[in-house]
């Protein structure tokens, strides 16, 4: 069995690879090849979100770009300033817990990818209703009354 493999490419410090990679010579040197690496990223984020501590900024930047938002996004989403994201991902400060707790629920919401009841969808859905607190529209549709569009 070869040593773990200090896995820095993904942001975090502290991920090692037991197996599941092969280090490959190139001509340029050498070069690791990560087996199933959308399989290892989904392990390493559900390890993060089921952590008990508070999500430090370099675990809030890998779940963000797991979930393919900006940080700009992630600020909508959250209520906070894109600065506030930034400073937690630069590890000035921490996010508050309960960002913190909606993070983790909108990444878990993100890697189960269900679409009928996803918490991100419902957070855009809020952000602009906030945004549009005017009337409130509805329409007679063949299945009945509903909001409109």
């Amino acid at each position: 069995m070869t040593r773990p493999y200090h896995y820095l490419q993904c942001g975090l410090d502290n991920v090692y690879l037991r197996n599941g990679f092969e280090i490959e010579a190139t001509k340029y040197g050498e070069t690791i090849r990560i087996h199933d690496i959308d399989g290892l990223h989904r392990a390493i984020g559900r390890c993060l979100i089921e952590e008990r501590k508070a999500l430090a900024g370099t675990e809030i930047r890998f779940l963000r770009h797991e979930m393919d938002l900006s940080q700009k996004m992630l600020a909508k989403l959250l209520e906070k300033s894109d600065q506030t994201v930034a400073r937690w991902e630069k590890g000035e400060s921490k996010a508050d817990g309960p960002a913190d707790r909606l993070i983790r629920l909108l990444y878990e919401s993100f890697a189960t990818h269900d679409e009928r009841h996803s918490t991100r969808k419902l957070l855009e859905r809020l952000t602009r209703l906030d945004a549009d607190l005017g009337n409130i529209q509805f329409e007679d549709t063949e299945a009945g009354w509903a909001r409109a569009a």
